[in-house]
């Protein structure tokens, strides 16, 4: 998202950085070029404008939402990603972006004022710092209420004048409606990666939307399973056993992540991810995965031990195939899976697991692809339901 914004010739006033944003903007995906380009036009139009900010409320698993930020001399807009956890924070309390989140229609300050009747907050300081003498923030209306915000900062002796500040809150409503596209934009593909993952997404946003469609990938397919879940969930707090299953989703899942490799399922207490044979090394990828969430679980199992809760053991499957993205279900309500005997194979040996008392099994076909670089134990032949002939498995100690 930091690709330089495209500079067009200069305009001569804020009706045509209006009829830029409301016109020209249509092919550009991406809002922070569209708010660095902005603030270059607004100059480039006589406002005296050194710093502005763009603030906006996501829907993301992981972020509260993004601050986007221009200074003069930039090109390209900075974007900070904001904690969930800002809003009892120092930085959050007393400050701007409190007062308008928190129902203020306007916050202007004169950064050159007198002393006594400074607002003291971190954010004046570092403006007053860097030269500037008026700032002014103001909400950014989306559709239902939903609150974002704005600001603008000069380093002119005065101040912003009238002027100025007409030219600028003329252009509110329509960054309003530019930003809540390309917001909205980001939702729906953040979503879409929150509960189907990355590929998946993009194989959605892209049209995979029918029934009965689908498309194939070679993958290493990997099945991990909670142990003893049932008896947890049976005998524990709802809220603890909602916590147990994400300390041992993040343990697993995170390494996955980091190696390249994508969830495309979360089962009660299992799930289901792949690492396409696109990446040459995909199949050694999924093994350090599976390394690093070994290490995760001792880590986790230790201080589950000094919670006095019993330590959590898991089975994991892994096999190398074609899977197939498909759409299936109903006319009404789709689920965009993944099918195939290679998943059924990996899941038939996360279930041997139990019975071969070893935590990692691996499919002969997958051990053939690493066991020149993985030191691989052999486990012998084992029939596998639902397949005719034996299979012969390694286990991985990681």
């Amino acid at each position: 998202m930091n690709a330089p914004p495209k500079i067009e010739p200069a305009a001569s006033s804020d009706d045509d950085v209006l009829r830029w944003l409301t016109n020209d903007v249509r092919e550009e995906r991406f809002l922070d070029n569209i708010f660095a380009e902005m603030c270059l036009r607004l100059q480039r139009a006589g406002i005296p404008l050194k710093r502005a900010t763009l603030h906006v409320v996501i829907q993301h698993p992981q972020w509260l939402g993004a601050k986007i930020m221009w200074a003069d001399g930039m090109r390209a807009a900075e974007i900070t990603r904001v904690d969930h956890d800002v809003r009892g924070r120092s930085e959050f309390i007393g400050s701007p972006a409190s007062e308008i989140f928190e129902g203020a229609g306007e916050v202007r300050e004169n950064l050159t004022g007198d002393v006594a009747h400074r607002r003291k907050h971190a954010v004046y300081d570092e403006m007053r710092a860097m030269g500037l003498t008026d700032y002014i923030a103001w909400p950014l209306y989306h559709t239902l209420g939903k609150r974002h915000m704005v600001t603008f900062a000069t380093d002119r002796a005065d101040g912003f004048d009238e002027a100025h500040i007409a030219s600028l809150q003329r252009l509110l409503p329509i960054l309003a409606l530019v930003s809540e596209i390309r917001v909205k934009n980001r939702l729906a593909r953040t979503l879409l990666e929150t509960y189907v993952g990355a590929h998946a997404g993009e194989l959605i946003l892209a049209g995979a939307t029918r029934r009965g469609t689908g498309t194939t990938v070679r993958a290493a397919i990997m099945i991990c399973d909670l142990r003893d879940f049932t008896h947890i969930s049976d005998n524990w707090p709802r809220d603890d056993v909602i916590e147990l299953l994400n300390g041992y989703f993040d343990a697993v899942s995170e390494p996955i992540a980091r190696h390249g490799g994508e969830i495309l399922k979360f089962m009660g207490d299992g799930l289901l991810a792949i690492f396409p044979l696109s990446e040459p090394t995909a199949c050694a990828n999924l093994l350090h995965a599976v390394a690093e969430a070994r290490q995760n679980m001792i880590a986790l199992n230790k201080a589950h031990g000094e919670a006095g809760r019993a330590p959590l053991n898991f089975g994991i499957g892994v096999h190398v195939g074609d899977v197939m993205y498909g759409n299936i279900g109903s006319s009404a309500r789709l689920d965009f899976t993944v099918i195939g005997p290679a998943v059924n194979m990996a899941s038939r040996l996360e279930a041997l697991t139990k019975q071969v008392g070893k935590n990692v099994l691996l499919s002969q076909a997958f051990a053939d692809l690493v066991k020149g670089d993985f030191e691989l134990e052999r486990v012998g032949e084992h029939r596998v339901r639902g397949f005719s002939e034996p299979v012969e498995l390694f286990a991985y100690g990681g």
